[in-house]
């Protein structure tokens, strides 16, 4: 009985466990495989913060030129790029606020010298503008929406960003 004892005794301390090597090893060739990921998640992550910044700016765009149809009154659309809390707002003829919608401060609307857009009662813009949307992330592609002089509002991947 005690040589079978002695013979359980000694496989549990020869097989229990990882060795100190083994743990190295495997913790290595993780941050290999996270290091390899990561950047490829932060383009993601920036592509999506572009499409969500678009999708916002043309749902705006096409709200303020159906409120201008409704209300029949020229409707004004602006955005802030200055702040730390990003807002698009529309406005009506009397100044009185109609919706506002925030986007993320990495994403930038373009261009930065002319923040505002008028639809008219008409189905018509004052002028017809082509925004860009860019984010802090340079290798990531930009987008743009035009409007039209007909207020026609169409989205593609592409334009510049400095």
């Amino acid at each position: 009985m005690n040589v079978s004892v002695n013979r359980l005794i000694h496989q549990r301390t020869t097989s229990s466990g990882f060795t100190l090597i083994e743990l190295m090893v495997t913790i290595a060739v993780m941050a290999i495989i996270v290091s390899i990921a990561a950047p490829s998640i932060s383009n993601q992550l920036a592509n999506q913060r572009v499409k969500s910044t678009t999708a916002t700016l043309s749902n705006a765009l096409k709200e303020a030129k159906v409120e201008s149809i409704i209300r029949r009154q020229k409707v004004t659309l602006s955005y802030d790029n200055t702040s730390d809390l990003r807002f698009i707002t529309t406005t009506g003829s009397d100044g009185s606020v109609i919706a506002n919608y925030s986007y993320t401060s990495q994403s930038t609307i373009r261009p930065l010298s002319v923040t505002t857009i008028i639809f008219e009662p008409s189905k018509r813009v004052t002028t017809a503008r082509t925004f860009t949307i860019c984010d802090n992330n340079m290798t990531v592609s930009p987008r743009q929406i035009m409007v039209s002089a007909i207020a026609v509002i169409t989205s593609r991947l592409g334009g510049t960003c400095p």
